[in-house]
């Protein structure tokens, strides 16, 4: 079982909630894990936030550094401190603005702890998770990673019987390259009129077929016996299954309040998601205003940083004092502070209604994104199989 991360102690293992003999794997998933959680961008005016971003990543930059992290299992940190960049003599962790040379511990600024931080992801999205393109990778090393988690765009982290592209069959092939020549034991049910189906091998079943179906080439042994289930309907106020998000405002699991997960399920006769956390096997019941999503926005129209728009960023934060997202820029590498109507919500995303004047008891419902029409600046928001509405760019928020 994996240790708990220590925030409160001054060693750089237990900060990073790993064994003295992990290796550079098991580091690079810890560090990554609690600096995105603690990033002061993630956790604006938060000063204990910060203080704890910048032990941890003055933890993993030793620990990832092979001669660094050898003197500190010698001799310690300030013996580690005093080694530069490849266990050279000099000091600090050769970032601008560092300290270094003197004797004593050097402890990171909050400036080296985001330079150090920046130069870990390379292209990826350390806040966007699969979205972002880092599920597996991020820092050259393990990144977020869940169980066999179903993304908006397909499967994640997909394994089945049908094998890889190693071997065995390639299950998309299967389901999108026709009926024919479909392999032992295999089954299909509830085609309707007109379709036929050829060459299906031996011990194959067949159930539901409507009248005017034929099938031709069957081997012996096939029988019909699979019957018809009508898809569950589909829902279009609950989060997609398989979205990114972070967990906020609990009260009875404080400590999880900025830990990520992915939506496995949603319960409509609670109205409350199922949350598998990351890297983990253990789920949480939580409300929706429990959870930040952690989606893809367009920016636009910001008139003061015209380079920003039409750049794709990944919401990390509401700021309920300054109204405003905090959108880490993919290509630009840097987080900034955007108002609702800055920030185009990619369509299918699931969001709130909030501050509607005109029709105030459509406040607090939700609704999936069709549409961003952009000479009215509006979102076509379908909030039932029956109801689609208009509105504003700052009536919608996740």
């Amino acid at each position: 079982m994996p240790k708990t991360p220590n925030l409160q102690s001054d060693d750089y293992y237990e900060i990073l909630g790993c064994e003295r003999n992990a290796d550079e794997a098991q580091l690079k998933k810890a560090y990554r894990k609690l600096a995105v959680k603690w990033h002061p961008d993630k956790n604006p005016d938060n000063d204990e936030a910060t203080t704890k971003f910048q032990k941890i990543s003055e933890a993993y930059a030793t620990l990832s550094d092979k001669q660094k992290r050898q003197i500190y299992d010698q001799y310690g940190a300030e013996a580690a401190n005093q080694m530069g960049e490849g266990g050279m003599p000099g000091g600090g962790f050769g970032f601008p603005g560092g300290g270094g040379g003197g004797g004593g511990v050097h402890h990171m600024s909050p400036d080296e702890a985001q330079a150090f931080f920046s130069t870990m992801f390379g292209e990826s999205d350390p806040f966007g998770g699969m979205f972002g393109g880092s599920m597996g990778g991020g820092m050259g090393g393990p990144g977020m990673s869940f169980r066999s988690s179903m993304g908006r765009g397909g499967p994640a982290n997909f394994s089945s019987s049908f094998g890889s592209a190693g071997g065995g069959m390639d299950p998309i092939s299967m389901m999108l390259g026709g009926m024919g020549g479909m392999g032992p034991g295999m089954s299909m049910g509830s085609m309707g009129p007109g379709m036929s189906m050829g060459s299906m091998g031996p011990g194959m079943s067949m159930g539901g077929m409507g009248p005017g179906m034929s099938m031709s080439g069957m081997g012996p042994g096939m029988r019909s016996s699979m019957g018809s289930s009508a898809p569950p309907a589909k829902r279009f106020d609950a989060i997609p299954i398989g979205t990114v998000v972070s967990l906020k405002g609990l009260v009875n699991a404080s400590d999880r309040n900025g830990d990520r997960g992915v939506v496995k399920q949603y319960i409509p006769s609670t109205g409350r998601y199922v949350v598998e956390l990351e890297d983990s096997d253990s789920t949480m019941s939580v409300k929706p205003s429990n959870l930040l999503q952690h989606v893809h926005v367009r920016i636009h129209n910001v008139e003061s940083k015209p380079e920003f728009n039409g750049k794709t960023g990944t919401i990390i934060t509401w700021c309920p004092s300054k109204e405003r997202y905090n959108v880490y820029i993919i290509a630009l590498k840097k987080v900034v502070s955007l108002k609702p109507n800055n920030v185009v919500l990619e369509t299918g995303t699931v969001a709130q209604v909030t501050g509607l004047a005109s029709k105030p008891e459509l406040n607090g419902k939700w609704g999936t994104i069709k549409e961003w029409i952009r000479e009215s600046g509006r979102y076509e928001v379908q909030l039932s199989p029956q109801q689609i509405i208009r509105v504003k760019m700052e009536n919608m928020r996740v």
